[in-house]
């Protein structure tokens, strides 16, 4: 048996305001958005030390973004001939052997900001470390990649880790990214755990549009 009908004074009342349309727009404001790409050489010459250093730059960067916007993202990149986006702990913990295609770190943060992170929706920072090491064959198309990633970014930028009483030095990439020339793209080098901060400030004064 069904239950009685309740009374019309214990019905829940309608308001006028119920019976107006409701037009949802959906808003996406690219003020509240960020997105960090965190791209690194994890090829066998990148030991601990380095990746040490490393991830102190990468925290650094995270923690400026993160308070300049609402919404932050962070993806990790790592390459060695071939690039591949990774957890937190492959990036930091995993490592490759064989040689390096800088192009490849780069050329995969350009794929996965077009697929997931248009620079008309999101702010866009990115940050590459690598010892300096990179197969000369590999230079034009890096060079190229790292310009089409200034074109899409707030800052990009990279730095070379090389500490000190390490030995020989090996290639480096300081000289060859000068032919960046992006008011957006900056260059750091960082031999201990002290140039850190120096380098992440000298990073941070491209997007005020100072000199480095």
């Amino acid at each position: 048996m069904s239950a009685p009908a309740p009374a019309d004074d214990e019905r829940f009342p309608f308001r006028q305001d119920d019976l107006r349309y409701r037009h949802r727009t959906l808003e996406v404001h690219r003020e509240s958005n960020a997105v960090v790409f965190c791209i690194m050489d994890t090829s066998g010459s990148m030991d601990t030390t380095k990746k040490y250093l490393a991830r102190s730059f990468f925290f650094m960067l995270y923690q400026f973004v993160s308070r300049r916007y609402e919404n932050v993202e962070v993806v990790f990149v790592s390459h060695d001939m071939e690039a591949r986006e990774v957890t937190e702990e492959e990036f930091f913990h995993k490592g490759e052997s064989g040689g390096t295609f800088v192009s490849s770190g780069y050329n995969k943060a350009l794929e996965v900001i077009a697929d997931r992170y248009h620079p008309a929706l999101w702010n866009v920072y990115a940050f590459h470390c690598s010892d300096g090491d990179n197969f000369g064959s590999d230079t034009p198309r890096a060079i190229s990649a790292a310009r089409e990633l200034c074109e899409v970014c707030n800052l990009f930028g990279y730095g070379e880790i090389k500490p000190r009483g390490a030995g020989f030095y090996g290639s480096s990439l300081l000289e060859t990214f000068k032919r960046v020339e992006a008011e957006n793209f900056q260059r750091v080098l960082i031999e201990r755990k002290e140039d850190v901060w120096p380098s992440f400030k000298a990073f941070l004064k491209k997007e005020a549009g100072g000199d480095s």
